[in-house]
């Protein structure tokens, strides 16, 4: 009895892991599953590729219809789809303009403080756009 003891407690250190590994990557796909079979159109979405797009036609079992801009539709296997997103909120346009005047500076005020700003944001923009650096080649064992 002693000689089976320590066979019976390697395999079970090593079987109750996979089988719950199993388990769980199981419950992964049947829920990345279920949400490929309930996207519908107007759904916003992410392909594994990493495209976001609206769900244009979901009329095939195996492919959708994507439109990842404006007149510009693309089809997809439903097997593309990571996941759904949420839309994107857009501001509203129709603010008050008593509300926004008194929030900016005054015109004289705003063109004397902002001419130094500038040119200090034009100069660090110079700086970082000012071209690639080569380094120097490498001597691989000639000398």
């Amino acid at each position: 009895m002693n000689q089976l003891l320590l066979p019976l407690l390697l395999l079970l250190v090593v079987a109750v892991p996979l089988v719950m590994g199993t388990r769980k990557q199981k419950k992964q796909q049947a829920a990345q599953q279920e949400m490929q079979n309930s996207i519908a159109p107007g759904d916003r979405v992410m392909t594994t590729s990493g495209l976001y797009g609206t769900v244009a036609d979901t009329s095939s079992e195996t492919t959708i219809d994507i439109e990842i801009a404006p007149g510009v539709v693309t089809t997809w296997l439903r097997l593309a789809v990571r996941e759904k997103v949420e839309p994107v909120v857009e501001t509203e346009e129709n603010e008050d303009p008593a509300e926004t005047a008194a929030l900016e500076p005054a015109p004289e005020t705003a063109a004397a403080s902002s001419e130094a700003p500038a040119q200090e944001s034009i100069s660090a923009e110079e700086k970082q756009t000012s071209g690639a650096q080569v380094a120097p080649p490498l001597e691989h064992g000639k000398k």
